[in-house]
């Protein structure tokens, strides 16, 4: 394989919400802690997170709502980030992931991304005029040397991956809370279909297994076989 074998790795509601409202200030790291019924067992999703992939994918504007351009500056951890974004992280942002990460990789289309007037010898900058998630993956493996990734984007992004056939598997952590809201992030957002001849961009599933967690929460893994 050219590319990282793939893991999709998210936390959502029973009604496959990724966030608690349509608003930035909204977010499920911000609000679940402070939810009756669903605090409880809260830790068990970023307890399983900790043994995921070493490389870990994200969106600029999904660590912005989670706060990296405030937060004070990290302690440097075993994990390489790769950060797709524009405009959302700040010159602390980026600072703060040189800190966090052993290699720290900024994809961008922007050629005025702050990150460009930092010197860090951890920091790499993928430069695209146009996003190309395929030429990124194989970027990562080629001149980086990532073999699995763990994706943890949003679901505009999520829908790109979907789309373009590069998820490999699927590992969901399902809270018991259901959000609705048809504006409200979901696991997969993005273009909809509207023709039978585009049902081939669907991605199908296949079960690994089905993990029951305390509090209601269940663990569901899924290898994408098509």
């Amino acid at each position: 394989m050219t590319r990282p074998v793939t893991t999709l790795f998210m936390l959502m509601s029973v009604d496959g919400k990724i966030s608690t409202g349509a608003a930035d200030e909204l977010d499920v790291d911000k609000d679940f802690p402070h939810i009756s019924g669903v605090k409880e067992g809260l830790h068990q999703y970023y307890e399983i997170e900790q043994t995921t992939d070493l490389w870990s994918l994200n969106s600029g504007r999904v660590q912005a709502k989670m706060g990296v351009n405030e937060r004070e500056i990290p302690a440097k951890t075993p994990v390489t980030f790769v950060i797709i974004d524009n405009q959302h992280l700040t010159e602390h942002g980026i600072r703060y992931f040189c800190a966090l990460a052993k290699q720290f990789i900024l994809v961008t289309m922007n050629h005025n991304h702050p990150a460009f007037s930092i010197r860090e010898p951890n920091l790499h900058i993928i430069y695209q005029e146009k996003l190309d998630l395929a030429a990124m993956l194989g970027r990562l493996k080629s001149e980086y040397g990532c073999e699995r990734v763990t994706i943890q984007t949003g679901g505009t992004l999520n829908g790109l991956f979907l789309r373009e056939k590069l998820f490999d598997y699927v590992d969901i952590v399902v809270a018991p809370v259901l959000v609705g809201g048809k504006d409200t992030a979901t696991l997969i957002d993005g273009k909809s279909l509207y023709e039978s001849s585009q049902l081939t961009e669907l991605g199908v599933l296949e079960l690994e297994s089905v993990t029951p967690l305390e509090a209601s929460y269940i663990r569901l893994r899924y290898k994408v076989i098509s």
